[in-house]
């Protein structure tokens, strides 16, 4: 049994963006290829493939043994009927850009079939981790109002057999998944939108896992009881939390505001504070450690005196003298937005809220149940500023957050951040596979994106989940944890008689 904050949205994968849905959705559905221990691309519901012409051309064969819940085989045809959907411009995806590259998809046999690109493209083996969705279910449905965003019809190693919106989403174990019937015969996802809760429940022995705050980590799970019952990881998370401006916004529009703002803001205190020193300040969208990230870019130091002398620059000072800065009779007040639940998030921004009040800034703190938070205030762009995170995919691609096309509707760059120079980066990175001249390209993306602050990039956590002791197979690796989850097991002296795990 596991705790999430929030609940899923949409269990059709290229609909949903949040990481609540692709928790459940990365169980149900199967790709052609997928990322092992090692965070190496291997074959999944591919048997095999090949990549030919300098990466023009890739060839691929599905395993014949693989059928969906309701016993149809999956076949090339929903590759194809997937790939189709995926450059349909009516499919409400922010995930089409990959698929957009193709030159050719073609179907070459009931269980193969190949692609074509133009040109090399970095991400080419990338798009076929993406998951591949049931012809003869969604042909002809309109993603956005189908029984099967609720009903998914997968082939993976769990199918879906229960959701009680706002409460809870069981998983049970799928008995023909291709790769052999999971160890683990249920998974129960608890919605509980608050880690202090959560963390009771764990104690209290209702929870199986969960991911612990940095307090709850270091002083709330020591002592043999706890080391008895359970086992605790942690390493740095493929992933970072933000604070992110409307750029539409006056306020925000200037970038002299924005890079005051990165001066007023402590990420140092931020870390230590909140993060207890378990994680460190993000001053761009890549993973620290890994091939792509930029490790010499000057961090906006702490500074009140800079952030003051350029919002004066750009005409914020005190005119009326009530402590707030004003411009043309408008005070410099806005509501900094995140999700209930998030302890993290909350302390950062009353951090933040507590710092840019020095300088004559006013913020006012609103916190939103987080379906709310994210499909009426965040997809439509109803917001001043909010405090959220990314993931960092292994394969790094900046296009769906920070290229000008995906400032659309339905798009993630929903701060609606535009830069020509940076666009053309982005395309040329991806249209290259030598790796030396993408870090090249990326370097360069770094420098603009800390040039001109769209985000305040505040900080890359520590993942630290806790597992109940009971649960074996668990063997952490560059990839996590969760990678081989199907294969945890539980020895049957030490099953319950009600549902448990996670991933």
């Amino acid at each position: 049994m596991e705790a999430m904050l929030g609940d899923a949205s949409n269990l059709i994968p290229m609909i949903a963006s949040d990481t609540a849905s692709s928790n459940i959705t990365g169980r149900i559905f199967v790709a052609p290829l997928r990322y092992d221990r090692n965070l190496e691309l291997v074959p999944w519901a591919a048997e095999s493939y090949e990549v030919l012409q300098g990466g023009r051309l890739l060839r691929f064969k599905l395993r014949k043994d693989i059928h969906w819940f309701d016993g149809e085989p999956l076949t090339a045809d929903d590759v194809a009927f997937t790939y189709h959907l995926m450059v349909d411009p009516d499919t409400p995806t922010p995930y089409s850009g990959d698929y957009e590259r193709v030159k050719e998809f073609t179907v070459t046999g009931p269980y193969s079939f190949e692609v074509r690109y133009d040109e090399p493209f970095a991400r080419a083996l990338v798009t076929w981790a993406h998951a591949i969705l049931p012809r003869h279910a969604l042909e002809g449905e309109d993603l956005l109002d189908t029984r099967y965003s609720r009903e998914p019809l997968g082939a993976g190693p769990y199918q879906l057999k229960e959701w009680v919106p706002g409460r809870r989403i069981i998983l049970e174990a799928n008995p023909d998944y291709f790769l052999g019937r999971p160890y683990i015969d249920t998974i129960v996802y608890r919605i509980i939108p608050d880690q202090a809760t959560q963390f009771l429940e764990l104690k209290a022995g209702n929870l199986d896992s969960m991911g612990l705050t940095p307090m709850d980590y270091m002083f709330q799970t020591r002592g043999r009881d706890w080391e008895a019952r359970f086992n605790k990881y942690k390493y740095l998370s493929a992933g970072y939390t933000y604070m992110a401006y409307n750029l539409e916004h006056p306020i925000f529009s200037d970038v002299r505001v924005r890079r005051a703002l990165a001066h007023a803001v402590d990420k140092e205190e931020i870390v230590k504070g909140v993060l207890l020193g378990l994680g460190e300040p993000a001053h761009g969208p890549f993973q620290p450690g890994t091939w792509a990230y930029k490790d010499d870019l000057e961090p906006y130091g702490y500074d009140q005196d800079v952030a003051r002398t350029l919002l004066a620059e750009a005409g914020w000072e005190d005119h009326d003298g009530d402590g707030i800065l004003d411009k043309e009779g408008r005070p410099f007040r806005f509501t900094l937005l995140t999700n209930q639940g998030n302890s993290q998030r909350l302390r950062a921004a009353t951090i933040i809220q507590y710092r840019l009040a020095a300088i004559g800034i006013d913020v006012e703190i609103r916190a939103v149940e987080w379906a709310t938070f994210l499909n009426e205030f965040v997809k439509k762009g109803r917001f001043d500023a909010l405090i959220l995170a990314w993931t960092t995919p292994a394969e790094p691609d900046p296009y769906s957050v920070w290229h000008s096309d995906s400032a659309r509707e339905g798009g993630l760059n929903f701060v609606h951040y535009r830069n020509a120079e940076l666009d053309q980066l982005v395309e040329r990175a991806r249209a290259t596979l030598d790796r030396t001249e993408r870090r090249r390209l990326y370097d360069r993306v770094q420098e603009i994106l800390h040039r001109d602050q769209p985000y305040c990039f505040l900080y890359v956590p520590m993942a630290l989940p806790i597992v109940a002791a009971r649960v074996h197979g668990i063997d952490p690796a560059p990839a996590g944890i969760g990678y081989n989850a199907d294969r945890w097991w539980i020895p049957e002296e030490l099953q319950g008689n009600s549902p448990h795990l996670i991933p």
